[in-house]
């Protein structure tokens, strides 16, 4: 179900972000016991604000437009939301060693400037950044929700349940061992990302927009409809097609190929530079 696809996103995104305000708290607390936390949490507000108009402007313009463009807009947002989800997948797996020093960094250059605003934009982009995408994904997927309401309450739980885990684990009362936790909803966002692409290029065809798919490699409706019980749990959230096209078979395999590439590269440490003959290394 799509529901369970949302509520996926928006829990990981959700956890991302209070991670993120969690490290900025907890440290600004340490350094800096009497400064006010208030720039921090307007500026988080602030991007959730920004977030949401982003999600309602986007599934606003979809209804306003004709049938034809709804699909390519549909189709559109479905290939930029896999597209960004795995550079996002990547760059977090790269950055997450070092997150937690930068951001402390950046706290220490705000408090040596006495800069509240400096503090509510680090958490506005921070948490913007995550709600944005999370916006973006929500979109591309909710086309093919079979209930909107359904979806956007598996949104609201995830984002819910992200909230309770953030503050459990900043008061200490709850351990997730992070690394296993992204690594293994990393993989599964992967394959909802991969499920996204033939969805799309279904979506682009029935739009006049894309042509040349190929023929039809095989039917397997009778044994397994796309369009009800267990064929549409997998349709909607793994692009299962009962009668695909050639061109999505090999879209999705190519992406899932690209994808799991590029983080298990991502994970790898950066090469150090070579040493200068003559000069002792670091």
């Amino acid at each position: 179900m799509r529901m369970i696809y949302a509520l996926l996103i928006t829990f990981r995104e959700g956890l991302e972000a209070a991670l993120i305000l969690g490290i900025v708290l907890s440290y600004l607390h340490r350094a800096a016991p009497r400064a006010t936390t208030r720039p921090v949490w307007l500026g988080a507000s602030l991007a959730g604000i920004v977030s949401i108009g982003a999600a309602l402007a986007l599934e606003l313009l979809a209804l306003e437009l004709p049938g034809r463009w709804q699909e390519a807009i549909e189709g559109g947002a479905m290939l930029l939301a896999a597209a960004v989800l795995t550079w996002m997948l990547a760059w977090m797996r790269r950055q997450s060693a070092t997150i937690g020093r930068e951001l402390r960094q950046r706290v220490d250059l705000a408090l040596d400037t006495g800069s509240g605003f400096a503090l509510g934009l680090l958490a506005f982009s921070a948490v913007g950044r995550e709600g944005l995408e999370t916006a973006l994904f929500l979109f591309g997927g909710s086309g093919r929700a079979e209930s909107i309401g359904a979806y956007w309450f598996g949104a609201i739980a995830g984002l819910a349940l992200a909230t309770v885990a953030g503050i459990a684990i900043y008061r200490g009362s709850a351990a997730i061992p992070l690394r296993s936790f992204f690594n293994v909803t990393a993989i599964a966002l992967i394959l909802l990302a991969a499920g996204m692409i033939p969805n799309a290029l279904e979506e682009l065809h029935e739009a006049d927009l894309l042509f040349g798919l190929g023929p039809r490699l095989w039917d397997t409706y009778t044994l397994l409809p796309d369009n009800y019980g267990a064929g549409r749990f997998l349709a909607t959230l793994l692009g299962y097609d009962a009668s695909p096209f050639a061109g999505q078979v090999i879209a999705y395999a190519s992406y899932l190929l690209l994808a799991v590439a590029i983080f298990i590269l991502a994970g790898r440490p950066a090469a150090r530079p070579a040493a200068t003959p003559g000069v002792p290394a670091a």
